[in-house]
């Protein structure tokens, strides 16, 4: 079965990029994502195709895309949705936008964080709870996040609780010359893009079970728990990443391995992932930022450092 399915994960990013121009890091991380179930965050300025992105990968796995404008009047029953009372005491559910197979959040950070903890059940369990009922969602179920970078007028910052729920983190730049170019050149057909339904919800379903057959050795297990203790016992470190980073890791290192063809990880599959995962659970203090260290450079002197094992297959 792995052998069959990467070709199908491979046309999804190619019906993406059939109408997102550059931005290969990131349509790749959603589709790790994805396969694993997880959520992605993505800071960056307004106009760098946050929502094109995530609008286009809706499309190629033939599921639901809605897009949520947080700003700060939002309340939670504008993301989850309401019950709506008639005279004869009868109720009838108004579902909300987070009813979707592919939900972008936008600029996540200018709503409060009432609003804001409106996505955690959903993130964490795939469903809602409305007045004690539970409502499940879409499966499968996808929350694309973005938000201004940190600090930034009328921002509310994103709780520790809230992070952590987001399988990677990534950032969305300005495009480069010849990308820009190209964006002119497709400008009028990027307002309503047609992207191929390359699969269904149901067989990207599939998807996700295929890559839980990817074997990782016990070793690079290890290697993954090494890399974040390192990360927690560096001197430089306020607040250190917790198991879920552990856990983002080893899923995104078996999705990546799925989508090479490969039925077993290798620490390259690892490493790509390492900054995506960890920079946003992690602190520094302020002496280390005053000294230029950043999460980044500290991720790398921790891939550095640690030993790299050499799993017998």
């Amino acid at each position: 079965m792995v052998d069959e399915l990467p070709p199908v994960a491979a046309r999804i990013l190619d019906a993406v990029s059939g109408v997102v121009v550059g931005k290969d890091d990131i349509k790749r991380l959603l589709l790790v994502a994805f396969l694993c179930g997880g959520h992605v965050l993505i800071e960056g300025a307004p106009g760098t195709a946050k929502t094109l992105v995530g609008k286009a990968f809706a499309k190629a796995i033939g599921g639901d895309f809605k897009r949520i404008q947080l700003t700060p009047d939002l309340l939670p029953a504008d993301v989850t949705g309401f019950y709506l009372y008639a005279t004869d005491g009868g109720a009838k559910f108004i579902r909300g936008p987070i009813f979707a197979n592919v939900v972008l959040a936008d600029e996540l950070n200018r709503t409060t964080a009432r609003t804001q903890s409106a996505f955690l059940e959903a993130m964490q369990e795939n469903q809602v709870t409305i007045e004690g009922k539970r409502h499940e969602l879409p499966a499968p179920f996808m929350l694309i996040a973005s938000q201004q970078p940190s600090g930034g007028e009328g921002t509310y910052p994103l709780t520790r609780v809230q992070i952590d729920r987001f399988m990677f983190r990534t950032t969305s730049d300005y495009p480069g010359r010849e990308d820009e170019a190209e964006i002119l050149a497709m400008a009028d057909s990027t307002d309503n893009p047609v992207v191929p339904n390359v699969t269904t919800p149901d067989q990207a379903l599939g998807l996700r079970e295929a890559v839980r057959q990817v074997y990782v050795a016990p070793e690079l297990r290890t290697y993954i728990v090494d890399l974040i203790r390192a990360v927690r016992e560096a001197p430089d470190v306020d607040t250190a990443p917790g198991p879920r980073a552990s856990i983002a890791l080893f899923r995104g290192a078996r999705a990546l391995a799925f989508l090479d063809g490969r039925e077993y990880v290798l620490p390259d599959d690892i490493k790509p992932l390492a900054a995506a995962t960890l920079v946003h659970r992690m602190r520094l203090k302020e002496e280390a930022e005053l000294d230029g260290v950043t999460p980044d450079s500290l991720v790398a002197r921790v891939l550095e450092h640690v030993e790299v094992p050499k799993p017998a297959r």
